[in-house]
């Protein structure tokens, strides 16, 4: 069982940055690819962004890629979202995710873990 803990959300201007972090609880968080996802108010909840275990591979949704990126650093068991050039329509909430095995894109149902979320509101 992991316990994700996403924090950094907040109120931003479009073209501002915000960082986003998931601490896991898990001491071999190394052993899980991770992943975030956000949901927009009246959306369904979409695929953003997936690293592998070690941090060596990272994939992106086509909305994000060229301003987000992904990291992780395993020794302090938390990952996070480097977040530029920020858009009104990147307005959500943001979940921290976790499953035991990597691929690229990840569906709703790979997730094995998530955490409880946290808002991004981006202002015009």
């Amino acid at each position: 069982q992991v316990h994700l803990l996403e924090s950094g959300g907040g109120l931003v201007q479009a073209g501002g940055s915000l960082r986003l972090s998931c601490a896991a609880s898990e001491r071999t968080f190394s052993n899980y690819a991770m992943g975030w996802f956000r949901q927009a108010p009246g959306k369904e909840r979409e695929f953003v962004t997936s690293i592998n275990r070690s941090g060596a591979r990272t994939y992106y949704a086509d909305s994000v890629k060229g301003r987000f990126t992904i990291s992780r650093d395993n020794a302090k068991n938390t990952m996070y979202l480097q977040m530029n050039s920020l858009k009104p329509e990147d307005t959500a909430v943001y979940y921290c995710a976790a499953r035991n095995y990597y691929s690229d894109r990840w569906s709703l149902k790979d997730v094995g873990w998530w955490g409880q979320g946290t808002q991004v509101t981006v202002s015009s």
